[in-house]
């Protein structure tokens, strides 16, 4: 069984509105950093530097909202032994859309994070939202009106996604 409150877990709605936003990106930065994995091993080596860099920064990403969890009297969610993928990886054409995908996920509990943290953590949740945008361009070779937000429409719309992580 997981805990996500500490003893000094967050009073009032606010408070755990943003821990749980919190928790929800820390979900999708263990998801991330597993679905790279699964890029790394796939795609081609014209862009294993890529795959590796966006590795190191949901890695990385990862530790931050382990601390701003904790920060906010929360207990960090582990990462779980394997992830679903959306579709199945056999090649690296289905490695870079798996890095397109894992980024608009990413994005997309940012954005939700923007709108839940105080000061502090809205700024980091913005600029990861920024990031996992711009590196969902690079793999997808286009970008979207709204990073972030486009999951929120339905699975037949541009853009929409039937399962978020």
């Amino acid at each position: 069984m997981t805990q996500t409150a500490s003893p000094r877990a967050p009073k009032g709605p606010a408070a755990r509105r943003a821990l749980q936003a919190a928790q929800a990106a820390l979900a999708a930065e263990h998801a991330a950093v597993y679905g790279y994995g699964v890029v790394g091993a796939r795609v081609g080596q014209e862009r294993s530097a890529e795959a590796r860099e966006a590795y190191d920064a949901h890695r990385a990403r990862r530790d931050a909202m382990s601390r701003a969890v904790r920060d906010l009297g929360g207990v960090p969610e582990a990462a779980a032994a394997g992830y679903a993928l959306p579709f199945a990886v056999t090649d690296a054409d289905a490695a870079v859309r798996l890095a397109a995908e894992l980024e608009a996920r990413v994005a997309a509990v940012y954005a939700d994070l923007v709108g839940a943290a105080g000061a502090g953590l809205r700024a980091e949740a913005a600029n990861a939202l920024r990031e996992a945008a711009v590196r969902a361009v690079r793999w997808r070779g286009s970008g979207v009106a709204f990073p972030g937000l486009t999951d929120r429409n339905g699975p037949d719309e541009p853009g929409g996604s039937p399962d978020r992580t």
